[in-house]
């Protein structure tokens, strides 16, 4: 059993003042990647500077106006990597590079020699304030944390005349998700006092969950009691920067922009130490699906993908929200019938808003296709094959039909096992259908509608069991009248039509027609479909009576 009295649960926040229960997320924060940093530093193999540019120039392209690429006082690595930056002009005039660094002078002074050069930084400092590592990794009293965070402020103050650029303060009290709210507030305060607007760019408080300790609801509580605490808020950006220890960080992100948060940290892919920072673009498509612009050009996740996979050598999980490969797919039959439904109904309507049921966005928005949106296996029902044969191949099958040929493509599916690829679902249907041929075989027809009352005359050359036969015949029509020209020849044949559908397959002159008809022999009960293609529909009517004759032919002998 689980040793679970080794643990205790983490404190709460006494606030029944909170407000963002009431509240919307309404627009889009202010978005900073920490790609190059807080996700580069957690790569098993760290890019190197070609990876590296690699990411900057898709995050520039992405929209990002923040992008903090790393500690350049504590890596030389990344030191050459920013001046190569700036040799090589790579930083737009209306992106802020941010840099990282401890609250330490020499430090502090590398940074301001890697900053040289570019026109809008932020500067980040940071030291830990919760109740652990005050305890036992520094071993320091409240007063003597907050004299670090003081202490880092004034070095960042006084280096100011070091630098000709327009620089950002962001001060992060770090573990503050395991700090007290109060104490939080108070570094905070300390240091926006010892900087006293030191430069007009307002200062950025970041409030990292940098090790997710509660549920979302509790960060959202300390994130709107320190911004309500904070004694110069009109002049300070609240940030907040969410680790996913507990798989919670799209959901603290969210309350976090709910309790006052005005930017966000984080990554492309969630990527970063543990389990991950928050996933930028998972919070971003998010907003996206609720009509809610999220100033990121990110219509292309494919590309992201391709970018990501290549420079940070992790893949993209199969489920991971948006850009995993599954998940626009349905294997589920009441799914893919809830899509196929959602998609015609949207169709027909011509409706501008999309509501398909189990798909939150278009995919299309994003990059994506429609061919993947709906898989079939020996769990898929009538609904998913019917998509199929629509979406990929245009045929759109009566509803009596959907299940006849759903049953067809499970039996390959537990035959074969696993999943049933849409170019055999389609090789099935043109063997059970459309190929059809035998005992009855077509080989010639002519109709002629012309006959000077309401019958049509047909003429039929057809083969049963491999014996040639000409027959002609009247009827009330060209079905009617195939009917009666085969029974000439062929007296114990008979059926009678139960449903009758026909459509267009593709546009124009050129397109051919597909017939459905549903035939019933009447002395079995047994009912089927058989299907026509033609680009005459008359003949395609006719082709479909014979597959659905040689379909009732091959269930009587099942049964006998």
């Amino acid at each position: 059993m689980l040793n679970y009295k080794r643990y205790k649960r983490n404190p709460v926040v006494d606030f029944k003042e909170r407000t963002w229960p009431n509240k919307e997320i309404e627009k889009a924060p202010i978005w900073c990647s920490v790609d190059l940093r807080d996700g580069n530093q957690a790569l098993i193999e760290p890019m190197n500077v070609e990876e590296k540019m690699e990411m900057f120039d898709l995050l520039i392209k992405l929209g990002f106006k923040e992008i903090e690429i790393g500690f350049p006082a504590a890596s030389q690595i990344e030191f050459d990597f920013l001046r190569k930056l700036v040799a090589e002009h790579k930083i737009p005039d209306d992106v802020k590079v941010q840099v990282l660094s401890q609250c330490r002078q020499e430090l502090i002074d590398r940074t301001f020699e890697a900053i040289q050069g570019i026109k809008n930084v932020v500067f980040h400092i940071y030291n830990s304030t919760s109740t652990l590592q005050r305890d036992v990794v520094f071993n320091k009293t409240e007063d003597e944390i907050v004299q670090i965070a003081i202490d880092g402020t004034r070095m960042v103050k006084e280096g100011l005349h070091k630098y000709d650029g327009n620089l950002q303060l962001e001060y992060s009290p770090e573990s503050f998700s395991g700090t007290e709210v109060e104490f939080s507030a108070r570094i905070c305060n300390a240091v926006a006092k010892e900087w006293d607007h030191a430069t007009e760019a307002p200062i950025i408080f970041n409030l990292p969950n940098t090790v997710e300790m509660n549920t979302p609801n509790v960060y959202a509580d300390q994130v709107e009691w320190v911004s309500n605490h904070i004694e110069d808020r009109e002049n300070t950006i609240i940030s907040i920067h969410p680790h996913n220890d507990r798989g919670c960080g799209v959901a603290c992100t969210e309350l976090a922009l709910l309790a006052g948060a005005d930017r966000v940290e984080g990554t492309l892919l969630g990527n970063g130490e543990r389990t991950g920072n928050v996933d930028v673009l998972t919070v971003a498509y998010n907003m996206f699906s609720q009509g809610i612009n999220p100033e990121l050009d990110i219509e292309n996740i494919n590309e992201i993908i391709e970018v990501y996979e290549r420079c940070c050598k992790m893949d993209v999980d199969l489920r991971h929200p948006y850009a995993g490969k599954l998940v626009f797919t349905a294997f589920s039959g009441s799914h893919q019938d809830a899509i196929n439904k959602g998609v015609k109904a949207m169709n027909d309507r011509n409706s501008q808003i999309w509501q398909v049921p189990y798909l939150p966005i278009d995919p299309a928005d994003i990059g994506r296709k429609y061919e993947p949106v709906v898989r079939i296996n020996s769990q898929s029902g009538k609904g998913g094959v019917a998509f199929v044969m629509d979406t990929v191949y245009g045929y759109k099958l009566p509803k009596k039909m959907q299940r006849e040929f759903a049953d067809v493509i499970q039996y390959i599916s537990e035959k074969e096992g696993g999943e049933v690829k849409p170019e055999i679902i389609m090789s099935a249907f043109k063997k059970e259908y459309i190929e059809a041929k035998a005992p009855y075989t077509l080989n010639f027809v002519d109709i002629d509608d012309n006959t000077g009352n309401d019958d049509t005359h047909v003429a039929l050359d057809f083969e049963y069991n491999g014996e040639v036969f000409h027959s002609e015949a009247d009827g009330n029509g060209p079905i009617d009248a195939v009917k009666l020209a085969i029974k000439q020849c062929v007296p114990e044949m008979d059926f009678t039509v139960q449903d009758y559908s026909e459509h267009a397959l593709g546009v124009g002159s050129h397109a051919k027609a597909a017939a459905y008809i549903e035939m019933e022999d009447p002395r079995t009960g047994n009912r089927t479909f058989g299907v026509g293609i033609s680009s005459n529909i008359t003949r395609a009517s006719i082709r479909g009576i014979f597959s659905a004759m040689n379909r009732l032919v091959k269930l009587s002998q099942e049964y006998v």
